[in-house]
């Protein structure tokens, strides 16, 4: 049985949660079919596993703060001609347990085992902790 990975992504220039979606709302954002869309020049050679239940992990502002179900990868060819590789979203995003990331270029894969888990159902509006408080959490071993 294939395993599941995921993928991890900063959400450059996402303030929050909310940016992100507001962003993802644009048809810019979104592929043919209206579902939300990242475009980059990487296709995932682990495509089994991520097509296998996997995720992309936002990092927003240095933070992982919510996840979204990959479901499908797409070939993209832009004005330039060159082939890239469309990952198509559902478009819930779902709040995670906040994880402290630095920055990093482009997306990575991310291991189940490593991805942070789900808030519980009734605390994905709840207001994040603010970022320096949830870093020193996370420095002490609390997060």
């Amino acid at each position: 049985m294939d395993k599941t990975v995921h993928l991890i992504k900063l959400s450059v220039g996402t303030e929050n949660v909310e940016g992100l979606a507001a962003w993802q709302a644009t048809k810019r954002a979104q592929a043919p079919d209206g579902l939300p869309r990242h475009v980059t020049r990487m296709w995932p050679r682990r495509e089994a596993e991520v097509l296998n239940g996997g995720s992309i992990y936002w990092v927003i502002k240095g933070v992982i703060q919510c996840r979204q179900q990959i479901d499908r990868l797409d070939e993209y060819v832009g004005s330039d001609g060159i082939r890239r590789c469309s990952i198509v979203l559902q478009p819930d995003l779902i709040r995670t347990q906040n994880s402290i990331r630095r920055p990093f270029q482009g997306w990575r894969y991310l291991p189940a085992a490593d991805a942070p888990p789900d808030l519980p159902k009734g605390r994905g509006d709840e207001e994040p902790l603010p970022v320096e408080l949830n870093r020193a959490l996370a420095e002490i071993g609390v997060l």
